[in-house]
């Protein structure tokens, strides 16, 4: 077993650093951009007039930083060769994402907007393998040129993770001598609805509630009649943009379906493992410079004549959570490998409950780090001087986004008890 990186990811971990010392950090530093990353990041971010959406001044930053990425041909790592990219393995993206991180807050990897200079685009490939030839045609060369955005429209107000009782119905329906489908229902936390050019509706089209199957997708233009934002929802996290949208009456033709008839949910969850993976590393290299921070400062600060770190009350908590980085670690990497050497369909059957068990775990680790790392630094961790708060208040969120800890620890227990599986119905020896 050998467990050093290969050295071609170490060169490309640099040739990453270099492209962000000579393009992206210019870019930060200049007409003022920090104030999107020092202490007034929140308030620089944030149109508080406009419905707590995202400045239009920052969002144009962040596309700036993703055309300079692309230039450089690191945007599209991830992507397949067909689609401009490097293929990048699951492994490759989780070191490059917890590489990323670790780094602290600044523009070549913000994450309260899903922004690093190594995207992740899963749609391209999901209208590779789901979509019409037409769709294939409109919506990929969209997408990577950013003249598409696709919102998920899933969640509803009073169904999120069950999922298979959504509400939303959707019903065949001519209108002008057009098959069609005509949409009726309400969803809630639809990221990213202000700029998309398209939602993504799933909606129940046959089947009982609980069903699995029944619930279809529908690619709907945005705007159309009968969609409304009703309000963006403010957030421990702001800006926001996630709204809560109403869809009455709307109509789509046949040709507006996303996948097969009934099979909405699969598309949905077909890439939710590489998400979870590598927001998992991005979770363990927010809480690595949490935890390095802390360690920094400790040394530095010296009250009462000596190093504030010679405290063991001090030196305690940071040795749990390094050692819990350093395990975790070894689990994320070793997943993602096993992830790489078997076919995506495999992946769901196989190694979900350890895809699981990285997620949710990285995510806790990373708030309990951001914490420690405010009460290391007392009154400067605590304010918006240090990033600390910044990053607990957007990992905050993935502890109930991309499947919430307990719906992942359901899994993991399913695995775990052979409820599913490989070793599913197996007799225990």
């Amino acid at each position: 077993m050998n467990f050093d990186l290969p050295q071609e990811l170490v060169d490309y971990l640099a040739e990453l650093d270099r492209f962000i010392e000579a393009e992206i950090k210019p870019l930060e530093e200049a007409d003022d951009n920090i104030r999107f990353f020092d202490h007034r990041r929140e308030h620089s971010r944030t149109d508080w007039d406009n419905g707590g959406l995202p400045r239009k001044e920052w969002e144009e930053l962040l596309h700036k930083a993703k055309k300079r990425a692309d230039r450089a041909g690191h945007f599209r790592f991830a992507n397949p060769v067909e689609f401009g990219g490097q293929g990048g393995s699951n492994l490759w993206m989780t070191v490059i994402r917890e590489h990323l991180a670790a780094k602290g807050l600044g523009l070549h990897n913000d994450l309260q907007n899903e922004h690093s200079i190594v995207g992740n685009q899963p749609l391209v490939v999901m209208f590779r393998d789901f979509g019409t030839q037409a769709q294939k045609e409109e919506f990929i060369p969209g997408l990577l040129s950013d003249e598409i955005f696709v919102c998920f429209g899933l969640t509803e107000p009073d169904h999120g993770s069950d999922a298979t009782f959504m509400e939303t119905r959707a019903v065949r329906e001519e209108r002008h001598g057009v098959p069609g489908w005509r949409i009726d229902g309400r969803k809630m936390w639809i990221t990213g609805m202000h700029r998309a050019t398209h939602c993504a509706v799933f909606a129940r089209t046959e089947g009982e509630d609980g069903d699995a199957l029944g619930i279809s997708c529908f690619l709907v233009p945005v705007p159309s009649e009968g969609l409304v934002v009703e309000e963006y929802l403010w957030t421990f996290n702001m800006p926001t943009d996630h709204p809560r949208l109403s869809l009455t009456n709307i109509w789509v033709p046949e040709t507006a379906m996303f996948g097969k008839a009934g099979h909405g949910l699969p598309l949905a969850q077909a890439f939710v493992h590489e998400n979870r993976i590598r927001q998992a590393a991005s979770s363990l290299g927010a809480a690595v410079y949490c935890i390095q921070e802390s360690v920094k400062y400790a040394t530095e600060r010296k009250p009462f004549g000596k190093p504030l770190a010679a405290n063991q009350g001090i030196q305690f908590p940071l040795v749990e959570l390094a050692t819990q980085a350093e395990m975790l670690r070894q689990l994320i990497y070793k997943t993602a490998w096993e992830m790489d050497q078997m076919p995506h369909p495999e992946v769901a059957k196989r190694l979900s409950d350890k895809v699981s068990m990285c997620n949710y775990y990285a995510n806790r680790l990373c708030c309990e780090a951001a914490d420690r790392a405010m009460q290391v630094h007392g009154g400067i961790g605590y304010s918006r001087h240090k990033p600390f708060e910044h990053i607990y208040r957007h990992h905050r969120r993935y502890r109930i986004t991309e499947g919430s800890e307990e719906i992942q620890m359901r899994k993991v227990a399913a695995f775990l008890f052979r409820f599913a599986g490989p070793n599913k119905n197996k007799l225990f020896d």
